[in-house]
């Protein structure tokens, strides 16, 4: 929920032990979150935030990136079975 939150992605810590990643992304010019958040909306990516995980972390519909659609497992799995690509966190 992180990555689609208006504030939260912005400020995503990489894994423990990972840290040394960073210098990495920054040399090969790896494209922040917030970046390829902006590209995925620009090319149409549909995004659906889970109702159920949304109820549990008291999080509402306004608190995510604008174009984020809210649904359940049996929406999703409505809208995947049709879809090329798939992918969840």
């Amino acid at each position: 929920m992180n990555l689609i939150h208006k504030e939260a992605h912005k400020n995503l810590p990489l894994p423990e032990g990972k840290e040394h990643f960073q210098e990495g992304f920054e040399k090969a010019n790896v494209p922040s979150i917030s970046e390829l958040l902006g590209m995925a909306q620009e090319m149409g990516v549909k995004m659906i935030g889970c109702q159920m995980t949304m109820d549990v972390m008291n999080l509402e519909k306004d608190t995510f990136v604008d174009g984020i659609e809210v649904g359940g497992a049996a929406s999703f799995i409505e809208f995947a079975k049709d879809a090329d690509i798939s992918l969840t966190f």
